[in-house]
C-alpha cells in the first residue's frame, strides 16, 4: 500500500509499505478514502510540538470503507462507509473511562502513537469499537471533518454554552470553524470570531457569524462587545498562545467562562487578576468522548451542506509532500486540506 510518511522534520515522502495483516479478533480493517491535514500533524512535521517522530506514518481525521472484519465483529459489513475515533482505550480501562475516554492513562490516539501506520495510508485497523458507521448517501470527503468537529463539540461542552450565549471565539481556523458549527448546533446567541487572516474570516462570515480583525489593540475589546451586544458570556480560545488568551479574558464578563481548546504553545502567562478579581473561569479542552465523537457525526449527517463549506481543498496523495512544506509555511488556505489516498488507475497499471 502507499502511505505518506514523515521521513524527517519537514520532509514527507510517499512510500510503499506492506498491506496491513487481516484484522484481529474484534478489528476491523478500512480502506482508507480521504484523510484531513490537521495542525497538529503540521506541527509534528516540523517538530515543534514534540508528538510525532521521523519514520511515523500520521493521520487521524479520515474517512473510508470497510475492507476485512475480524472475529466477532458484529454490527459492521465489508464496503460500509465509515470513520474511525482515533482515541484507543485498553479494554481494561474502558468501563472505567466511559465518557471520558481521553483521559484514560492507557489511551493511544491514532496518528500520535508511532507504533500505529495511521491514516496517511490506504489501508489502518482499528478496534470495531472505535469505529463509527456513515450513512450510505452521505459524501464520504464529509466523514474527515467529524473529527475536528468532535474536538469542537467537547469545547462547547467543556465551556458549558448555553442557548443564547454570547460567544467570542479566538482564531478562525479549522477548530475555530467546526466551533462556530458546534455553537450553532448548540444554540448559542451571538457568536464573533477574531481571525488576522482574510479567506477564514471571509469562509466565517459564510457560516452566518461576524468575523473581525484583530489589531491588537485595546479598541478590539470595545469592537468585540459591540459586536456581540454585550461582554462575552463565553469565551473559546482555538489558537492557545499568550496574547490570544489574553483577548478572550479581557472580552469575557465578570463570571464569565474561558475554553482553552488551541494548543499554540505549551506555556502561556496570563492576567491572573483578570481571572482572580472577575472571578472569571478558565477551562481546557482536550480531544473529545466517544459520545462527544458520535454526536459530531450525527451533526454532519444532518447538515452535509454545511459541514461542506470547511473544505478548501481535497489533493491526490502525491500532492501531499508539498501541500504539508506549504501549511507549514503558512499558506494562505481558509479552511481544511484533504488528502485523497484512492488508488490511481494509471499508476495501478
Amino acid at each position: 500500500m502507499k502511505a505518506l510518511r514523515l521521513e524527517q522534520f519537514n520532509e514527507m515522502a510517499v512510500v510503499e509499505l506492506p498491506d496491513p495483516d487481516l484484522p484481529g479478533p474484534g478489528e476491523v480493517r478500512i480502506t482508507v478514502a480521504v484523510t484531513g491535514i490537521c495542525g497538529t500533524d503540521i506541527h509534528g512535521f516540523t517538530g515543534e510540538n514534540g508528538r510525532r517522530v521521523p519514520g511515523q506514518v500520521m493521520g487521524h481525521e479520515t474517512a473510508g470503507v470497510v475492507d476485512a472484519l475480524g472475529e466477532g465483529v458484529a454490527g459492521l459489513s465489508v464496503g460500509d462507509q465509515v470513520t474511525f475515533n482515533p482515541v484507543l482505550v485498553p479494554e481494561v480501562e474502558a468501563e472505567e473511562y466511559a465518557g471520558r475516554e481521553q483521559r484514560a492513562p492507557g489511551r493511544r490516539v491514532v496518528g500520535v502513537a508511532p507504533e500505529i501506520v495511521a491514516a496517511f495510508a490506504q489501508y489502518v485497523t482499528v478496534p470495531a469499537r472505535n469505529v463509527v458507521p456513515l450513512p450510505a448517501d452521505l459524501p464520504i470527503e464529509l466523514g474527515a471533518l467529524i473529527e475536528p468537529l468532535a474536538v469542537a463539540v467537547h469545547a462547547v461542552r467543556q465551556a458549558q454554552v448555553q442557548a443564547g450565549d454570547r460567544v467570542l471565539v479566538v482564531g478562525g481556523g479549522p477548530i475555530g470553524q467546526s466551533v462556530v458549527l458546534a455553537l450553532q448546533a448548540t444554540g448559542a446567541g451571538s457568536v464573533v470570531v477574531t481571525e488576522p487572516t482574510a479567506g477564514r474570516r471571509e469562509l466565517v462570515q459564510e457560516l452566518g457569524v461576524t468575523a473581525l480583525e484583530p489589531s491588537g489593540a485595546d479598541a478590539d475589546i470595545a469592537r468585540i462587545h459591540s459586536a456581540l451586544g454585550g461582554a462575552a458570556d463565553v469565551a473559546i480560545d482555538a489558537v492557545g498562545i499568550s496574547a490570544t488568551l489574553a483577548t478572550a479574558l479581557h472580552a469575557t464578563r465578570l463570571d464569565g467562562r474561558v475554553c482553552l481548546v488551541g494548543m499554540g504553545t505549551p506555556s502561556l502567562t496570563l492576567d491572573a487578576f483578570l481571572v482572580s478579581t472577575g472571578e472569571r473561569q478558565i477551562v481546557g479542552s482536550f480531544a473529545y468522548s466517544a459520545d462527544d465523537f458520535r454526536t459530531a457525526a450525527a451533526w454532519i449527517a444532518a447538515d452535509p451542506d454545511r459541514a461542506r463549506s470547511l473544505i478548501s481543498r481535497t489533493i491526490p496523495l502525491t500532492a501531499a509532500p508539498t501541500a504539508f512544506t506549504e501549511l507549514a509555511a503558512h499558506a494562505d488556505v481558509p479552511g481544511k486540506v484533504l488528502v485523497s489516498l484512492a488508488v490511481d488507475p494509471t499508476e495501478e497499471s
